[in-house]
């Protein structure tokens, strides 16, 4: 056994002041998709192993080397399933969408937060838990609503600061244009067989349209002059592409079109996007989505249209710290400096009534020595970034007072308050 045990490989924890940054990310999250009327929906980590190899794909690296599956073998309870922890949130929400008949009164507009796991080499910006922020739009067969999710991904961009990610945009079409253009690219890739690597080779028949996202560099000069998927559009596909652009344009969104765009999930058809960027080496992706329409049907649902988006919760806070845009922790507005233990009852009530004005309050708490000196005090509530003291000292106690002094600006200017009238000076510790 251990000395010590330690967070798994690639699972981290998440500590002070970091998890503030976490929090400020959350909130500013929650208060825009408010604006854009998503509301929130939280599935089970664990789910049905079968789940995702349905929604997600079988012949894909998600379901093939990166989940963590088990099965779950209870005697007692008569249990004998395969079980995986979720990599991704969209099958989850699309499993809750048609387990509890939420589109029976039209479309619905969701979003989800939470941690999702794949066992894969951690680096930066990729980890085995990692977690996602989502967006879904199930009912919705417009390209309209395909531009409010870029729109609201563009928003949330500006809310918190962030500048260089940019937008890429292609289409995959439907179902028999991808057929058509799968011949093709089957044979292709055949005349070229000698180029492809193993991993190329094992999907040539199964998901070629996945050999197009390789990272081998290798294999670049013949991706490159592989047959393009958007060549095989037809006009519905192209119109549904096009009208996309006008929103995005009359909504003055940059973008680059990209024909070589391929989600690493096999749901997808017609919009994919991605928001990219350039300052977060390999791992360039910070945002990504499109056009499901066939998933809901295939998790046993009535067929609807459905889009969506998820963004890695790390990589944006890695980039937000990149560009200094990540706030510190929000420091105390004031910190209780007890010179006598007989004071904290008094000391306590006051600051139960401040707190309850929203007057964020640090307490001096008793070490193993006592509560210790004046000076000391002091010097901690200096190191706590708290703009003000209030020390419950005897004489003020005595007076039913306490002394307010500024640690910040004026420091050192001070004032008595009345403790039994917290309520009306507690705004000005603010």
């Amino acid at each position: 056994m251990p000395d010590k045990f330690t967070a798994v490989k690639g699972m981290n924890d998440i500590l002070p002041p970091q998890s503030a940054r976490w929090e400020w990310l959350e909130s500013t999250v929650r208060e825009l998709m408010a604006r854009f009327a998503y509301r929130n929906i939280r599935t089970p980590i664990l789910e049905h192993t079968a789940l995702f190899v349905r929604g997600i794909g079988e012949v894909t690296d998600i379901v093939e080397k990166e989940m963590y599956s088990f099965h779950d073998r209870s005697d007692k309870y008569g249990d004998n399933d395969h079980l995986s922890l979720r990599p991704e949130g969209t099958a989850s929400a699309v499993r809750a969408v048609v387990e509890h008949n939420l589109l029976y009164d039209g479309g619905k507009r969701l979003y989800y937060m939470g941690p999702m796991f794949r066992r894969e080499r951690p680096q930066r910006g990729r980890y085995r838990q990692f977690h996602q922020i989502g967006a879904e739009a199930l009912g919705f067969p417009g390209p309209d609503v395909d531009a409010e999710l870029i729109l609201l991904a563009a928003a949330l961009w500006q809310a918190l600061g962030l500048t260089d990610v940019r937008l890429e945009l292609g289409s995959l079409g439907q179902a028999d244009e991808r057929a058509a253009h799968r011949a093709q690219l089957v044979a292709h890739f055949q005349q070229h067989a000698d180029q492809l690597d193993e991993d190329a080779r094992r999907r040539l028949h199964s998901n070629p349209l996945r050999i197009l996202d390789t990272k081998n560099p290798a294999m670049r000069e013949v991706v490159e002059s592989a047959p393009r998927l958007m060549d095989f559009l037809g006009p519905q596909s192209l119109a549904h592409f096009n009208a996309l652009r006008a929103i995005l344009d009359a909504s003055g969104i940059a973008y680059t079109i990209n024909p070589r765009l391929v989600r690493g999930l096999d749901y997808y058809n017609l919009t994919v996007f991605e928001f990219v960027t350039d300052r977060l080496g390999a791992q360039g992706t910070v945002c990504a989505g499109g056009r499901y329409d066939g998933l809901i049907a295939q998790m046993g649902g009535k067929p609807a249209p459905a889009v969506g988006w998820a963004l890695g919760v790390e990589r944006v806070l890695e980039l937000l710290g990149e560009q200094g845009r990540a706030p510190a922790a929000p420091a105390p507005h004031a910190y209780a400096v007890v010179p006598d233990a007989a004071a904290m009852p008094q000391a306590l009530h006051t600051l139960q009534q401040l707190r309850a004005a929203g007057v964020r309050v640090q307490m001096h708490a008793a070490g193993a020595e006592g509560l210790g000196s004046f000076k000391s005090q002091f010097k901690k509530a200096d190191a706590s970034g708290a703009a003000h003291a209030l020390i419950f000292g005897a004489d003020e106690l005595a007076a039913g007072e306490v002394t307010i002094k500024a640690l910040r600006d004026g420091a050192g200017a001070q004032r008595r308050e009345p403790l039994g009238d917290a309520i009306r000076w507690a705004i000005t510790l603010k």
